[in-house]
């Protein structure tokens, strides 16, 4: 039996010290500290990695700090379209859903996908005729309304200016990688978007290999940041190949692909990483991310800054 172990992240940006209360600080640990619990508890019991991030992830879905599931930030329309992937490191297995609406848990509805279809990405108005058909648990829009999100979009609502999350620059994704018992590595992902969106824009936190990616064979990556950005640099999917292929640690590749090749695209934003062995990598360029980690044995790491 491997040693099992889940980190997560709750987004990066410029999240700054000073906007920060005593409050929201620890409302965020606390937040962050229930997903990695949520995701832990199905690693002690000797499930699956796959089980693992779905269940981290939807903890954080299921808080409005955070724009994905009910925190979801409001497009130009004022409507919620959110986005989600999975995708299991033991065969490759991915599923994936872009600007669905009124879904409470996207990322179990993108392991639907994967579980239930032949197919590995839908999105829009095919993805909720599906989600009706599998009976997905779908809420009214009152759910997904907070004050907060709602006056960022009215803020930029007259503009073309389009914002990620907060106004202080914060990209608003949620994710998960585990390992578990079996030596199996899984990654999952899920967004709400940017606030003022048009045009059915889609980021990376959908798209495999870009914002999420899997393999035994090298590791589990979900990333945060500037979407347009990391689909560019399929970010995910490099920081495998430079471990599976170029023999880089784990470490090493993630400091290359985020403060190397994102910084000289100009990507801001940061992600999370975690390989067979169970050596775990969190970096980010920005001025933060809200992260977590817990390894079996060892005492819980949060973290919001640098």
């Amino acid at each position: 039996m491997k040693q099992h172990a889940i980190a997560i992240h709750g987004g990066a940006g410029t999240i700054l010290k000073s906007s920060m209360t005593d409050e929201k600080e620890a409302a965020y640990k606390n937040a962050l500290q229930a997903a990695l619990l949520a995701g832990e508890k199905v690693l002690e019991a000797q499930g699956s990695a796959l089980d693992a991030v779905e269940m981290a992830v939807r903890s954080l879905e299921d808080n409005e700090l955070f724009n994905a599931g009910k925190g979801s930030v409001f497009t130009h329309d004022g409507k919620h379209e959110m986005d989600a992937s999975i995708m299991d490191g033991k065969n490759l297995m991915a599923g994936a859903v872009a600007g669905i609406d009124k879904v409470k848990n996207p990322v179990s509805f993108a392991r639907m996908v994967m579980e239930k279809t032949e197919h590995v990405f839908l999105s829009g108005a095919g993805a909720m005729e599906l989600a009706r058909k599998l009976n997905v648990q779908q809420m009214h829009d009152d759910y997904f309304f907070t004050q907060q999100r709602f006056e960022q979009l009215a803020e930029i609502r007259n503009s073309d200016k389009m914002q990620l999350d907060h106004s202080d620059k914060k990209f608003g994704t949620v994710g998960a990688v585990a390992l578990d018992v079996h030596g199996n590595i899984a990654a999952a992902t899920s967004t709400g978007g940017m606030t003022n969106k048009k045009f059915g824009r889609v980021g990376d936190s959908p798209m495999i290999g870009a914002g999420t990616y899997a393999n035994n064979a090298s590791c589990a990556v979900s990333c945060t940041g500037h979407g347009e950005f990391f689909i560019r640099a399929v970010v995910a999917y490099d920081v495998a190949c430079l471990v599976e292929y170029k023999g880089l640690t784990l470490a090493q590749a993630c400091e290359k692909v985020v403060n190397d090749k994102l910084v000289k695209l100009g990507g801001e934003g940061g992600l999370i990483a975690l390989d067979k062995a169970g050596n775990i990598s969190l970096v980010f360029n920005s001025e933060g991310m809200y992260r977590g980690y817990k390894r079996q044995g060892e005492d819980m790491y949060l973290g919001i800054y640098k």
